[in-house]
């Protein structure tokens, strides 16, 4: 039995993809930018927003400073903006209150800006105690580096072999195998299955039903 669970949180624990698009556009248009469709952000997203602005900008034009540039119009909207339409996964709200009463510690360790994971977990899950909330923070390297899981795990007390990392894409589950933890990838969000096969994970799931009979 595993006695921490740690999650991703976009794609894995909420849909998220539509308020970012739509505010990753508005940064867009505001800076004179092409557009994109809301279905071409789930391939942007997943490596933290300086990324995300990256790869949505035309080619060309990716520059550290426009990547700056986007930034500045997208945190003030996305601040705003950034419950508008996402919502957590169907039966995930069960699988973390079924984790609690069991006696498990659960984790979130996201690419997302620290401020915004913050806001959307007491949004959406109030009523869990997570022993961690960790998004991007300043200094910290992001995932795939595995230092986001070794600061959870001192919080934790808990050693590896403990542990399920849970998440939805090829990034998720190389942090795991750069951590020396057990993966898990969701088949629910943000990429394809066979992302998450060519990482080898030691599951996959398509369910959260099926996550709480792992743990």
């Amino acid at each position: 039995m595993k006695k921490l669970v740690i999650f991703d949180l976009d794609g894995t624990l909420l849909n998220t993809i539509a308020d970012l698009a739509n505010s990753t556009n508005h940064a867009l248009n505001k800076l004179g930018y092409p557009t994109h469709e809301t279905a071409a952000y789930n391939f942007m997203v997943g490596n933290g927003i300086d990324k995300l602005f990256e790869r949505a900008l035309p080619e060309g034009e990716r520059t550290q400073e426009n990547v700056l540039r986007v930034r500045n119009e997208f945190i003030p909207y996305y601040d705003v903006h950034n419950a508008d339409d996402s919502r957590p996964y169907p039966g995930i709200p069960e699988l973390l209150q079924s984790l609690q009463s069991k006696g498990i510690q659960i984790a979130v360790a996201s690419n997302k800006y620290q401020a915004a994971t913050e806001k959307l977990i007491a949004r959406y899950f109030p009523e869990i105690r997570f022993t961690a909330v960790f998004g991007q923070r300043q200094g910290i390297s992001v995932k795939p580096d595995p230092a986001i899981v070794f600061d959870i795990l001192k919080l934790a007390n808990i050693k590896k072999e403990d542990v399920l990392y849970v998440g939805d894409s090829g990034v998720d589950m190389q942090t795991a195998a750069n951590a020396g933890i057990t993966a898990c990838g969701v088949t629910w969000g943000f990429r394809p299955r066979q992302e998450l096969e060519q990482f080898h994970p030691a599951y996959i799931a398509d369910s959260p039903e099926k996550i709480a009979d792992l743990v």
